[in-house]
C-alpha cells in the first residue's frame, strides 16, 4: 500500500491549517483551566493527543483508504461490540454512559463510531451508485447508520445522534435524493420529533425549556453557564483582554470553560478578531475537505470527504451557536480547539482518511 507512493499531492494547508487550530487549541485550555490543579495535566495530555494525532494523519495518508473501505464491515462489527458493551461498563457523565476508562484515559467509542459511519455509508454509495433513489436505497442507507447510531442513542447520547443524522442525510442528498423523498423525509422528521420528545431523558428536556423560556435569575446549570459564555463574548470587545486575563475564564465563572464553552474562552481573551479567525479556520478546513471531494477519483472518496467536512461544520457551527444562545446547549465540543483526547483523535484519523483521498487524485489547480 505504500510502494510508490508519491507525497506530491499531500494537502500541507489543510494539514497546516489543522496543526494551527491544534496548537492554538492547547494554549487556549491552558489559559482556560485557569490554575485549577485538578485540571493541571489537562493542557499536556492534549499537546500529546496533537502530537500523536499527526503521526496518525501520516500513517493513515499513506494507507489507501480503500484499504479500509474493503475491511468495513469488520470495523462496523467491531465498533458494534465496544458501542454494546459500554451500557454495562462505561463511565458515567451527566446522565450517560459515555466513555471507557483506561488507566488515566477516557476513551470514547462514538466519536470514532461516526467515522465508521461515514465509511461504512461510503461504501454502500459506491456500490449502489446506480441503482435507483427509491424507498429501499434510503431504507439501506438508514440501516447501516442505525445499525450502530442504536446504540449511541441507548447511552443516551442525543447530540452525537443528530449530528450523525445530519451527515447522513448530506450523503445522501449529495447522491441525488429525489425531492419528493426529501418532502415525505421532512415530515416524518418533525412527526418523530414531536412524538419522541416525551420519552427524552430529563436533562434534554430541561435543556430545551431552558433555552426556550430561559430564568433570568438562575445561578447554576446550563441557563448560568449560557449566561456566563454571553457576558464573556461581549465583555472581550473587538481584541480581548489578553492571554490569560479574561475575568468570566480566570474566576471560574463559566463552567466546562475547556471544553463546551472554550469559544466563549476564546472570545474574551481574544476578542472579535480572535474569535473570527477561529472560525475563519475551520472554514478553511472544511473547504479543503469539499475541494478533495470535488477531485476524488471515485465516489467513495468524494463521500468520505464530504462526511468529514459535514461532521466539522456541523458540529463546528452547533458549538458556536451554542455558546452565542442560538440552540439550546449540546454538549458537542470545538473541533480542534476543545480538550478531549477521542474527540481530537477521531478528528486526525478524519483529515488522515482526507488526506488519503486527496493523495490518490489528479493533482489540481487550488
Amino acid at each position: 500500500m505504500l510502494r510508490g507512493l508519491s507525497w506530491r499531492n499531500f494537502d500541507f494547508l489543510l494539514l497546516g491549517a489543522v496543526v494551527l487550530a491544534s496548537a492554538f487549541g492547547v494554549a487556549v485550555i491552558r489559559s482556560a483551566i485557569a490554575g485549577n490543579e485538578e485540571l493541571i495535566l489537562y493542557p499536556t495530555r492534549q499537546a500529546y493527543f496533537v502530537i500523536v494525532g499527526l503521526v496518525v494523519i501520516f500513517l493513515l495518508a499513506g494507507i489507501d483508504y480503500k484499504y479500509w473501505l474493503s475491511i468495513h464491515w469488520i470495523i462496523y462489527i467491531v465498533m458494534m461490540g465496544f458501542l454494546i458493551s459500554l451500557s454495562g461498563l462505561g463511565q458515567a457523565a451527566f446522565g450517560a454512559q459515555r466513555w471507557f476508562q483506561v488507566g488515566v484515559l477516557f476513551l470514547q467509542p462514538t466519536e470514532f463510531a461516526k467515522i465508521v459511519i461515514i465509511l461504512s455509508l461510503a461504501r454502500y454509495f459506491e456500490k449502489s451508485q446506480y441503482e435507483p433513489r427509491d424507498l429501499k436505497w434510503l431504507a439501506k442507507s438508514l440501516a447501516w447508520t442505525w445499525g450502530l447510531l442504536i446504540w449511541i442513542l441507548l447511552q443516551p447520547n442525543l447530540s452525537n445522534v443528530i449530528v450523525t443524522m445530519v451527515i447522513w442525510f448530506f450523503m445522501v442528498w449529495m447522491n441525488r435524493l429525489e425531492l419528493k423523498t426529501l418532502f415525505w423525509m421532512g415530515v416524518s422528521g418533525v412527526l418523530v420529533v414531536i412524538a419522541a420528545f416525551p420519552f427524552l431523558e430529563e436533562y434534554q428536556r430541561q435543556r430545551v425549556f431552558n433555552f426556550l423560556f430561559p430564568d433570568p435569575n438562575a445561578s447554576y446549570g446550563a441557563i448560568y453557564n449560557v449566561q456566563q459564555a454571553l457576558i464573556a463574548i461581549g465583555s472581550g470587545g473587538l481584541f480581548g483582554k489578553g492571554y490569560g486575563h479574561g475575568t468570566q475564564t480566570q474566576l471560574r465563572f463559566m463552567k466546562v470553560r475547556h471544553t463546551d464553552f472554550i469559544f466563549s474562552a476564546i472570545s474574551e481573551e481574544f476578542g472579535m478578531i480572535g474569535s473570527i479567525l477561529v472560525i475563519l479556520t475551520l472554514g478553511f478546513i472544511v473547504w479543503r475537505c469539499i475541494r478533495t471531494a470535488q477531485k476524488s477519483r471515485d465516489l467513495s472518496g468524494s463521500m468520505i470527504a464530504l462526511g468529514v467536512a459535514t461532521l466539522l461544520f456541523f458540529q463546528g457551527s452547533a458549538n458556536l451557536a451554542m455558546n452565542m444562545n442560538l440552540i439550546p446547549v449540546s454538549g458537542l465540543p470545538l473541533p480542534f480547539f476543545s480538550y478531549g483526547g477521542s474527540g481530537l483523535m477521531s478528528l486526525m484519523v478524519c483529515i488522515g482518511l482526507v488526506e488519503s483521498v486527496a493523495m490518490r487524485h489528479k493533482p489540481m489547480d487550488y
